[in-house]
């Protein structure tokens, strides 16, 4: 008899625990398998710290495989459930699609950034919710700090090391608490020309900093935040956001190039494609977690309504502290359902809650006794340590060297604008170029935003509008790389790709003689890949070609080697024909494009000068006049030469 299959989809707070629990209870008698974007365990409470240079990354991230020994990991996020043919549609890190039966299911995605109807957070504001988000907003506070420095301009000095929090929260506090004692070491090391210092906001519409927790907390955490120089301001919110600053609620303007959006959470969408109940965006269950009507269903963490059976009528909070505990009770009903122990339901005592304002500051309330200062800050900390699954020793160490050594503020660059948008159910993975497009993301059909912008050729979908300078190029580096490129597909005519149309073995190439009349040349058709001809159709998303420049012509028929071999045919540079801007000189080989029969080649010889004759080596223009052979400087045949 075939052991029971058991998936779980997530590894967050919910999902984890409910693996280790159920890997212990089932001793081997079930197959579990564990769905994840990414292969660890984010320990999200410490992430302000990462972005404050106190840990380092790994710090934070526990490993699945290493932790979970006894549970299958699958890299992908799910994109499609079948409730009734039981299997999970999967999409893997690399574009890969599969699929996994199951007959016990455990929905745990979690939660992503929560959005609002203001114009411009979508395009200028980032989130909080992974290591891609947090090593962004490190690199990029940094970054804004040295070219504050070095501004001669008071006004542009007082824009770059302004930096607004959006969202008195749990996260929003914490990140502008370390945020403010991360700037000012910067500045204490490096003082700034204009004898400014670094400047933070927090806002918020509620009455008071963290105003779901208690009031003393609340009290304690703002009187810490005003002593670091914080501006809080309570009631207050963004009304809209530029790429130079933000206009607020109140009518004032802030002059800013940083916006950090910790407004909250909002469930994963992926509950909402199952067409069950619903509570807020959460998928409703029983107080044994499991889905009415749905008994291989299950639920829990942030993406599930769970019952408080201590306050009859509502529901438990999105947070970390209930997620874990989601999980184990999750595992244990899981089990049951399978004839492995009891079922029991959720129910929860509150043992209070700790926030680390950086330093030896902190808020906490343990067992509902108000503490802060120093105490609380070490209460704080064990807490960390207790609740990790994992990096205990390593988290511990970097706390011993942040107290007795200077944080590095260095900017390391790896992670870009366009790879962390607010717009994306997958915070936790940044984008790459070139990645697989992620379903049920914040594209839409045909690479366009809900907005029903088109988003060109950034990766992901969405353009990068909050670089500094505008909007950057949306055919440079870093988008889709062509498929004459390296890591794309192999060009046509290209060793490894298909023969060439005026290739030897190939079908006649049009121009050639016995061939079509070539469509590019004066007197044809004009060519679908030039400029005023119809966009080419390999071209994505309203004919811009993939990583080239504009006007740039397709993959050409030649081999690599016999278009470099045609240096003595200056004519034939891409600068000198009429129209068509010079190629940028320095570029790297993966942003040069090989060159069309007829278009421009890599010589090295100078370009000539746009004009309306043709150069006197060249063949008078026609449609049924082709180009000779290309002849090398050795009186030898170039390759692919007929």
């Amino acid at each position: 008899m075939s052991r029971p299959r058991i998936v779980i989809v997530g590894a967050g707070f919910a999902g984890y625990r409910t693996a280790r629990t159920l890997s212990r209870l089932t001793r081997h008698q079930a197959d579990i398998t564990l769905l994840n974007p990414t292969d660890y365990f984010l320990y999200l409470p410490l992430l302000p710290q990462v972005a404050a240079g106190i840990l380092e990354p790994r710090r934070v991230s526990v490993s699945l495989s290493g932790t979970l020994p006894h549970v299958r990991l699958v890299l992908g996020e799910a994109d499609g459930i079948d409730l009734d043919g039981h299997t999970v549609h999967y999409t893997g890190p690399e574009g890969e699609e599969g699929t996994l039966p199951f007959d016990r299911l455990v929905l745990a995605a979690g939660s992503v950034n929560k959005l609002l109807p203001i114009p411009g957070v979508a395009e200028h504001a980032h989130g909080f919710r992974g290591l891609p988000e947090a090593l962004y907003l490190r690199d990029h506070v940094t970054r804004q700090v040295e070219l504050a420095a070095a501004a001669d301009d008071r006004a542009e000095c007082a824009a770059r090391c302004t930096f607004v929090v959006v969202g008195a929260g749990y996260t929003g506090t914490e990140v502008a608490a370390h945020g403010a004692m991360y700037t000012d070491a910067q500045v204490r090391k490096h003082p700034m020309r204009t004898g400014m210092r670094p400047r933070w906001m927090l806002l918020d519409v509620a009455p008071r900093v963290m105003p779901e927790m208690d009031e003393r907390l609340s009290r304690t955490a703002e009187r810490v935040l005003r002593q670091r120089g914080v501006d809080v301001r309570m009631g207050t919110s963004v009304k809209e956001a530029t790429h130079d600053g933000v206009v607020l609620t109140d009518g004032s303007t802030v002059d800013t190039r940083t916006l950090v959006w910790c407004v909250g959470v909002r469930p994963d969408p992926l509950v909402e494609s199952l067409g069950l109940p619903m509570e807020r965006g959460r998928l409703l269950v029983d107080p044994h977690l499991q889905v009415p009507g749905r008994p291989e269903l299950f639920a829990c963490g942030d993406v599930a309504a769970v019952p408080d059976l201590n306050q009859p009528g509502q529901y438990t909070p999105m947070t970390a502290q209930h997620a874990w505990r989601h999980g184990k009770v999750c595992a244990q009903n899981v089990a049951a359902s399978l004839g492995i122990g009891e079922r029991r339901a959720y129910r929860h005592r509150d043992m209070g809650f700790v926030v680390d304002l950086g330093g030896a500051k902190a808020a906490a309330n343990p067992l509902g006794l108000p503490m802060s200062g120093p105490a609380a800050g070490a209460v704080t900390r064990g807490y960390h340590l207790a609740a990790m699954p994992g990096n205990r020793v390593r988290v511990a160490a970097d706390w011993l060297l942040d107290a007795v050594l200077p944080r590095q503020a260095v900017q390391l660059g790896l992670v870009r604008s366009w790879s962390v948008p607010l717009e994306s159910s997958s915070p936790e993975v940044a984008r790459v170029p070139g990645g697989p497009e992620r379903h049920g993301k914040a594209t839409g059909p045909a690479g366009q935003r809900p907005d029903g912008e088109e988003t060109g050729n950034q990766p992901g979908g969405e353009p990068a509008r909050n670089q500094p300078g505008g909007e950057p190029a949306k055919r440079q580096p870093g988008g889709e790389p062509a498929k004459n490129q390296p890591g794309g597909e192999p060009a046509k005519g290209q060793p490894g790709g298909e023969p060439a149309k005026n290739q030897p073995g190939g079908e006649p190439a049009k121009g050639q003689p016995g061939g079509e009349p070539a469509k590019s040349r004066p007197g044809g058709e004009p060519a679908k890949s030039r400029p005023g001809g119809e966009p080419a159709g390999r071209r994505s998303h309203g004919g811009r070609a993939k990583g080239g420049q504009s006007g740039s012509p397709r993959a050409s028929g030649k081999p690599r080697r016999a278009v470099e071999a045609a240096g003595p045919r200056s004519a034939r540079e891409g600068s000198g024909k009429p129209g068509r801007a010079p190629r940028a000189s320095g570029a790297g080989s993966a942003g040069k494009r090989p060159t069309a029969p007829s278009g421009p080649s890599r010589s090295a010889g100078p370009p000539t000068d746009p004009g309306p004759e043709p150069p006197a080596n060249q063949p008078p223009p026609g449609p049924d006049i082709a180009p000779g052979p290309v002849k090398r400087t050795d009186r030898r045949a170039a390759e692919g030469d007929s």
